[in-house]
């Protein structure tokens, strides 16, 4: 047998040539509102469980027609299916509902400059898991983490035809994020768009505008990154304009990076006025154009202030998960889920237990939704790892930087249901940090188990995870946790809830019917709106999602706590319950204070 192909089948260490040019936060690029060129559409498709095309580089072997190959081809590039990207593969045929593992993607890409000394970047808005590329044969880079986006410069590599190739893994494993063992549908593929972004030579690579978070609401901050071609360092001008605020400033930025502070009065961002601002920064020939809304949140003592004035979030929970596209989602789909949640009163919604799609975000701040983004820091993972941690403040640094300018977005959430151990604090403050050091004007906050967490003390805010009435019949024990809790911080109840079959009815002491989960909600509501610290509410969840884990009669793979049916449509009786509460929270909230 041929020596490279004995080579291929023996070797075990195949991944160590992968291992290096690894993606990060670093190579991300600006995307908001910048002219994008599409790679959306149909893609060779190939699944590889054996990680055959890694082991013996089918990218490089693929360049030759197959009369030209001097022993047995095991793949062809376009001798796969077609498949649409984005999408998980899981959606697009029965046969591929639970596999886990590697998957090949191909296309041919024609490439003609449009400006001298352009640049061109490949842009993924996610791939679940690890993302390797590979273009005209030539390894290019990796990426790990399933929900954030990522860049990688193509430009020296381009020729007028060019074939790319990406191999994405959604296999779990206790040090990645998240990890093995999970509450949700572990979809694979390409399932966010894919493009091409083209740049001149010297470009803004990130930016910021933000309202200062100094209480007096009367002037915006821009931080920008320039990427230098060749001129790293140099000083270089900068210009912001927005022109309903009458803004057309200039200023100079030195060393690639800078910030710079404009007065003014914008009309504040707030739920019941979405307001947002046009603004466009320039830097020689790049001009970014982004919509922002200027806005304040913070915590004084056990309350949680939106520009200056107490906020109570009525709130709900949500999985990116749909019966026909899986994780991948549409404008429309955004839009009837904020729709269905402020159908229910919310003012607030939790995007669990990872990274939403970016246009979730932009169409919050569209129709005043406040947001909780959260990493997947989820259960059990190896929180001893230092390549674990690196891959969570990689993916909490790449979601800060995609949804820096939204202003409905006010929590980073750095975990869920996590066990309080000593490494797992350590774990977690390290990660709070860099979101500070990232991020100042937002809040930060873990979804945590309530009992004795001591990553509490160093949260903005709280978010308790409590099932009492589901997994803890006996709802004297919250009684008895809150009564005896004094936090000395805004608390939000970030889940709690109680699962029923649509349709299925009886008794209010039988599990699983729509009169238990009602019963569920009124005790919850009666007990928890009594407590002053409590900030918050955002039970468990909207709509029931795929869950491997739940095989009973009544779920049958599915999480059965949504308020709404996973048909997206039926409502109940539960989602009632909580729609009257919040509507007479909000009634409330807008009698004037007495004097």
């Amino acid at each position: 047998m041929d020596e490279k192909v004995v080579t291929h089948i023996h070797s075990e260490s195949y991944l160590e040539q992968y291992g290096t040019k690894r993606i990060d936060h670093q190579s991300l690029v600006f995307r908001t509102n910048r002219p994008v060129e599409s790679l959306n559409g149909r893609w060779y498709f190939s699944v590889d469980p054996y990680d055959t095309g890694l082991r013996a580089n089918w990218p490089k072997d693929s360049l030759s027609p197959y009369w030209e190959k001097g022993t047995p081809w095991d793949y062809g590039w376009d001798e796969g299916e077609l498949v649409p990207v984005p999408s998980c593969w899981n959606t697009v045929d029965p046969k591929y509902h639970y596999y886990e593992g590697s998957a090949w993607y191909a296309r041919r890409v024609h490439y003609q400059p449009q400006q001298p000394g352009e640049r061109v970047f490949l842009r993924v808005g996610a791939a679940n898991y690890d993302t390797k590329i590979f273009l005209n044969g030539a390894y290019l880079g990796y990426h790990q983490g399933g929900s954030t986006p990522f860049c990688l410069e193509l430009t020296a590599y381009l020729q007028e035809d060019n074939l790319l190739q990406l191999c994405v893994n959604n296999e779990r494993f206790i040090e990645r994020l998240p990890g093995r063992n999970t509450d949700w549908f572990n979809y694979g593929g390409l399932y966010r768009d894919v493009e091409l972004i083209r740049l001149p030579s010297s470009f803004i690579q990130q930016l910021a505008i933000y309202l200062v978070p100094d209480g007096k609401f009367s002037s915006i901050k821009v931080e920008v990154e320039l990427n230098q071609a060749g001129q790293a360092g140099a000083d270089e001008m900068v210009y912001l304009e927005v022109p309903e605020l009458d803004i057309s400033v200039k200023s100079l930025v030195t060393g690639g990076r800078g910030e710079f502070t404009v007065q003014c009065q914008p009309e504040l961002w707030r739920p019941e006025n979405p307001k947002l601002y046009q603004c466009f920064v320039t830097y020689r020939e790049d001009t970014i154009e982004d919509r922002v809304g200027f806005r304040q949140i913070e915590t004084r003592g056990t309350e949680l202030l939106l520009n200056g004035e107490p906020i109570f979030l009525r709130g709900i929970c949500v999985h990116e998960d749909d019966g026909e596209l899986g994780k991948t989602t549409t404008e429309a789909r955004i839009r009837r889920m904020f729709s269905d949640a402020q159908e229910l009163g919310c003012n607030f919604v939790r995007l669990a237990h990872y990274p939403h799609s970016e246009l979730a975000a932009e169409i919050a701040d569209e129709v005043g939704i406040l947001l909780w983004e959260e990493l997947p820091v989820y259960w059990t993972i190896d929180f001893t790892n230092t390549e674990t941690y690196r891959d969570a403040e990689n993916q909490l640094l790449e979601l800060i930087k995609r949804d820096v300018n939204r202003a409905s977005v006010i929590i980073w959430s750095i975990g869920n249901e996590n066990a309080d151990t000593d490494d797992r604090l350590q774990f977690m403050r390290q990660l709070l940090h860099a979101a500070k050091k990232q991020d100042p004007t937002r809040m930060v906050a873990a979804a945590c188990i309530v009992e004795g967490d001591r990553l509490a003390h160093d949260l903005d805010l709280i978010g308790i995870n409590e099932y009492y009435g589901w997994y803890n019949p006996d709802f004297s024990g919250l009684t008895q946790l809150l009564k005896n809790w004094q936090p000395g911080k805004p608390v939000i109840v970030s889940e709690t809830g109680a699962a029923a079959l649509a349709g299925y009815h009886g008794p209010a002491t039988e599990m699983f019917t729509e009169e238990y989960m009602a019963r569920v909600y009124q005790r919850q509501i009666a007990i928890t709106r009594e407590v002053d610290y409590i900030a918050g509410f955002s039970p468990w969840i909207l709509y029931d999602f795929r869950a491997p884990r739940r095989q009973n009669r009544f779920q049958q793979g599915y999480n059965r706590k949504g308020l709404i049916a996973d048909d997206k449509r039926t409502r109940k009786l539960a989602f009632r319950v909580l729609q009257a509460y919040y509507r007479q929270r909000q009634a409330a909230d807008r009698l004037p204070l007495a004097d």
